[in-house]
Parts: structure tokens; C-alpha cells; sequence
């Protein structure tokens, strides 16, 4: 038997509309491209970085057509720096799907847009929300903490079924009337309370418009929720970066290995060679056909993973003499860039910081 709940929908509607955040540029629209595009973007990324990038590629691919008939090197230079880079992929990947399958409009309801590559459960139902006007629950992080919080459902998140029953929870607590208005407003309210009010840590529950009905607040333990009970371990990697440089200042630079075009740390962006110890590094360097050279071993340097500590050691080599031959034998994936093609490429965000610190 479902329980009571509370009736949340006009709250967080109004809360939305006078205290909410309605100044980001994504929310002056409908366009579904847009809007798609923005929810990708501010997947585990903040809304300070996503701005510049959102404007950024819009200026580059204005509508999905332009997107999808781009080649796919150009989608990754632009997506360089933002990270999480298998975004960038999907997002390629969708263009071309919604080209293709669906005459190049996006799909009106949130059961299809899930269909597509990239588009989960809960960003399939936003961008059905703010465009148009489905009644389909969002469940991202924020809203998982800020319902189970009102509801103080204390179940483990780890558990597909526990899950499954707060998506229910969700779609029952979805506003009923002028969904026109509504839906987008509600969607994003949940979106912003999780955002600015209901934080992790140290909410300001005095300020929440659910805190009469909020469980959790009325309990005194809203730290509590959610629950989940698997944590996912931290790990960490170190690897050796072989920064090879010409007298004219070109860079030797690799394309990392697509792993399926999915999986893999930078997978499909450019870097320097990288090897998993300073021996194999050594004895790769000492195979090139390298004349005369010089070599800088740069201190490490860390960079943080969402569940990964990633620890780099630059090895600079200055090339002397003419410029060895690469792209052939041992080195088929090598290529040689100049100082002005090497910034257009997709590049790590640890990596464009390096090669521009050279």
C-alpha cells in the first residue's frame, strides 16, 4: 500500500518561481536541443563551468543537424577541458540518432528519449519536462537527497528494487494541474532546492519551502538521507608522460585508444605517450631514432578522478637535430603538431595545462 504523501507540487512551484535560479541561459528556451544539451553538460559538472561551454558550442553548432554532420574530432576539441569525455561521444552518437531516426526533432515523450545514446531515465524526463510538459519524474542526486529526505525514506539506494520503489514515489509526487506551467517549474525547483538549499551537508532547512513537510527536518536528521550503503572505493594510478618537442617547437603527440569509444581514461583525445612506469618509459625512449636530445623530468602531478587519483610524470625531451619520422613502423599513431594545431585538438584538461606550461 503506497503511502501518505504529501502534497510537495504547488511548493516547490512557487518557491521555483520567486527564489529559484530563472537566469541561466538554458532556461530561455524550449528548444529541445538546447535543453538537452545543457543537461548533458551539467552531469557531474558545475553550473560556473558549463556557462562558457554551453555558449561555446552553440556559437559552433547551433542545432542538432550541425552537430551530427560534424566529424567527431571537432565535438571532442570543443568538449576539451569539461571532462567526463564519453559525454562528448553520446553526445555525437545522439545527434546522429535523432538525425537519422527521427527526421532531426527530438522525441516528445521521455520513454523514447531514454532510447537514445547518452539520454538516461532522469534526463530523459527533464528535457521532456521543460519542453514539453510530460508528467515524468527526474531522479538525479539532488533530487534523490532532497525526496528522501521529505519523505525520510530511509531504504538502501544500493538496492535496484529500494530504487525503483523512490522512482514511484517520484512520479506520484509529480504536480497534476496546469502542467504547461507546472511541470517546468517543479522540475527545476527540485533541481535548484537540491542545488542551493538541501545541500549535503549543513542544509538550510529555516529557508526550504518543504520544511513543514519535510520528515527528515521534522526528525532532526536530514544528514541521514540518503541512504546507500555501497560506497564505491577510490583507486589511484600513475603514469609517465613522454613529451616529445622539436626545435621548431612541434609536439609528438598520440591519439589515446578509443576502448570501444565508451570506456577508458581520455579515450580518443590527444596526449603524450603514456607509459605505466619510468622503465617503460626509459626503454621506449630509447628505441626512437632520436639524434641528439635533452630531457627534463618534471615533478608529478596529481589529478583527481571521480573515483581515481591520477598521478602524471611529464618527461620533456628536446629533440636536436632533424625531426625523427613518426607515424610509421612502431609509431603508427604518432603525429607531429605545431604550436597552432595542437590547442585545436581534444585535449585532456591536465594535459592542455601541461603542454602549455612547456
Amino acid at each position: 500500500m503506497t503511502p501518505l504523501l504529501p502534497s510537495i507540487a504547488t511548493d516547490v512551484v512557487q518557491w521555483q518561481a520567486s527564489h529559484g535560479r530563472n537566469h541561466l541561459p538554458w532556461q530561455q528556451t524550449r528548444d529541445p536541443y538546447r535543453v538537452w544539451l545543457s543537461e548533458i553538460m551539467l552531469q557531474q559538472t558545475q553550473v560556473t563551468t558549463v556557462l562558457g561551454y554551453y555558449e561555446r558550442f552553440l556559437q559552433v553548432f547551433p542545432d542538432v543537424a550541425s552537430l551530427a554532420a560534424a566529424p567527431e574530432d571537432d565535438v571532442m576539441a570543443l568538449w576539451s577541458g569539461l571532462g567526463y569525455y564519453s559525454r562528448a561521444r553520446n553526445l555525437h552518437r545522439c545527434a546522429k540518432a535523432v538525425v537519422a531516426e527521427h527526421g532531426g526533432q527530438f522525441p516528445r515523450s521521455a520513454a523514447v528519449l531514454a532510447t537514445l545514446p547518452g539520454i538516461g531515465r532522469s534526463t530523459a524526463a527533464a528535457i521532456a519536462s521543460f519542453c514539453f510538459a510530460e508528467r515524468a519524474a527526474i531522479l538525479d542526486a539532488n533530487v534523490k537527497r532532497v525526496l528522501t529526505r521529505v519523505l525520510a525514506y530511509g531504504e538502501d539506494l544500493s538496492s535496484t528494487r529500494n530504487e525503483k520503489a523512490l522512482w514511484q514515489l517520484a512520479q506520484e509526487l509529480l504536480p497534476t494541474q496546469d502542467l504547461a506551467t507546472s511541470m517546468p517549474r517543479y522540475t527545476q525547483g527540485l533541481m535548484d532546492l537540491g542545488a542551493t538549499i538541501c545541500l549535503p551537508r549543513n542544509p538550510s532547512c529555516l529557508v526550504c519551502p518543504l520544511q513543514a513537510q519535510c520528515q527528515a527536518a521534522r526528525q532532526g536528521n536530514p544528514a541521514s538521507y540518503p541512504v546507500k550503503t555501497r560506497k564505491t572505493k577510490r583507486s589511484s594510478q600513475a603514469w609517465w608522460l613522454l613529451v616529445l618537442r622539436d626545435a621548431q617547437g612541434h609536439l609528438a603527440l598520440q591519439r589515446r585508444p578509443s576502448s570501444g569509444g565508451e570506456t577508458g581514461i581520455w579515450a580518443g583525445l590527444f596526449s603524450p605517450p603514456v607509459y605505466a612506469s619510468l622503465q617503460a618509459l626509459d626503454e621506449a625512449l630509447q628505441a626512437l631514432p632520436l639524434q641528439q636530445h635533452t630531457r627534463q623530468d618534471w615533478p608529478a602531478q596529481l589529478h583527481v578522478l571521480t573515483h581515481r587519483d591520477l598521478f602524471l610524470h611529464p618527461v620533456v625531451v628536446d629533440v636536436q637535430g632533424v625531426q625523427p619520422s613518426l607515424g610509421a613502423g612502431d609509431l603508427p599513431d604518432w603525429t607531429w603538431q605545431s604550436a597552432q594545431s595542437w590547442p585545436q585538438l581534444g585535449l585532456p584538461a591536465p594535459v592542455r595545462k601541461l603542454l602549455e606550461a612547456i
